[in-house]
C-alpha cells in the first residue's frame, strides 16, 4: 500500500512538473511575442497609381514606390505636424484656389505651398527663401514682388501665390510636365534642364539629383493623398478644430504711415493683429512713394472670435468628421 502510495505521489509530482514547465515555456513564449511598445504603428499601404495635376503616376517600380512609401507614411506619423497643415489649409486654400484657377494653374499644385511653408505665411528658410511659396529674394523680384525693408511682398499671400504662378507657368512652357516644373521650382530651371541633358533622360522623376529635389514631388503626392482622406491615414477632425478662415475689410492707403501701431489703433486691432494678417509690413512704418499706393487688411472684430454660435466655415469636407 505504502508502496502505491508513493507511486502514486511521484506520478503526480511528475505531472504537475511537466504541466509548469509547459505553463512557464508558453509564459516564455508568449512574452517573447509580445509587443515593447503600447500601441503599434501600421504601415501604409501605398496606391498602384494616382493622379495629380492631370498627369497619371504609377508607382509599380520599386523606386517610385519606395519614395512615396517613405513621405506617405512620414507624414501619416508626424501627427501633428500633418494636423496643423490641414487646420491650416482650412484659412488659406480658399486664398489660393482662386487664383491658381485665374492663371491656369492646376488646383493640385495648392500642395506645392504645404510642403514648401507647411501653410506658415511667416515662414523664413536657413537660405533666406519667405513666405507661403518660399521665394528667394532675387526670384521673388524676378516675378513682380517688391523686396525693401519696409515691405517684402514674398510674406503677401495673394501676390507671392501670382508670382508662383508665373514662375510655374513658365516652367511648364518648358518641360511640358507639372512634376517637372514643380522640381524645377525647388532645383532650379537650369540644374533640372542641365541635368535631363547630361543624364539623358526624359522624365525629371528620373534623374540623379540632391535628396531635397528627388523627395520634392513625392511629398506632394504624399501630402495630397493625405488630404483628400484624413480619417484614411489617422487624423480624426472636428469641423469646429479646424482654424477659422478670416474676414477682413481692405483700407487702401496712399500716403506713409509713420507709425503702423498707431495707425492699428485707429483701424480698431492690436499692432500684433496687424502685423499678422499684413506680414509683408516689415517695419514699424510704411513709407507710401508719390502714385503708389497699399492694401492693408483688417480683420473684422466678429472674425477675431471663436463661437459656438457661429461654426468654422469648412473648406473641405474631406477633412473632417462629424
Amino acid at each position: 500500500m505504502k508502496k502505491q502510495i508513493l507511486f502514486i505521489s511521484l506520478i503526480v509530482t511528475l505531472i504537475a512538473g511537466a504541466i509548469i514547465f509547459i505553463s512557464s515555456s508558453n509564459v516564455e513564449s508568449t512574452q517573447q511575442q509580445r509587443p515593447k511598445v503600447m500601441s503599434m504603428t501600421a504601415n501604409v499601404d501605398i496606391p498602384e497609381k494616382m493622379t495629380f495635376a492631370g498627369e497619371t503616376y504609377v508607382f509599380d517600380r520599386y523606386d517610385k514606390h519606395e519614395r512615396l512609401d517613405r513621405e506617405l507614411n512620414s507624414f501619416t506619423y508626424f501627427h501633428s505636424t500633418t494636423l496643423l497643415l490641414i487646420k491650416n489649409a482650412n484659412r488659406f486654400f480658399p486664398i489660393i484656389e482662386p487664383i491658381l484657377k485665374k492663371h491656369g494653374i492646376p488646383d493640385d499644385i495648392k500642395y506645392l505651398a504645404v510642403i514648401e511653408s507647411s501653410m506658415n505665411p511667416r515662414a523664413v528658410s536657413p537660405a533666406r527663401a519667405a513666405g507661403l511659396w518660399q521665394f528667394m529674394p532675387a526670384t521673388g523680384k524676378q516675378f513682380g514682388l517688391e523686396i525693401s525693408n519696409e515691405v517684402d511682398e514674398r510674406f503677401h499671400i495673394e501676390k507671392s501665390t501670382v508670382a508662383a504662378c508665373k514662375y510655374l507657368k513658365d516652367a511648364y512652357k518648358k518641360y511640358n510636365s507639372w512634376s517637372a516644373a514643380a522640381m524645377a521650382y525647388n532645383g532650379g530651371q537650369g540644374r533640372i534642364t542641365s541635368e535631363l541633358r547630361d543624364q539623358q533622360a526624359t522624365d525629371a522623376l528620373d534623374l540623379w539629383l540632391v535628396e531635397e529635389t528627388t523627395r520634392y514631388f513625392y511629398r506632394m503626392l504624399a501630402i495630397k493623398l493625405v488630404f483628400e482622406n484624413p480619417p484614411q491615414y489617422g487624423f480624426v477632425i472636428k469641423p469646429h478644430q479646424l482654424y477659422k478662415p478670416m474676414v477682413f475689410k481692405e483700407v487702401k492707403v496712399t500716403s506713409s504711415i509713420p507709425n503702423l501701431a498707431t495707425f492699428a489703433k485707429q483701424q480698431g486691432v492690436t499692432y500684433a493683429q496687424l502685423k499678422d494678417f499684413n506680414s509683408w509690413l516689415r517695419d514699424r512704418s510704411l513709407t507710401v512713394r508719390s502714385g503708389n499706393s497699399y492694401t492693408l487688411k483688417i480683420p473684422t472684430r466678429e472674425s477675431l472670435y471663436y463661437k459656438k454660435s457661429d461654426p468654422v466655415k469648412v473648406h473641405s469636407n474631406h477633412w473632417v468628421t462629424q
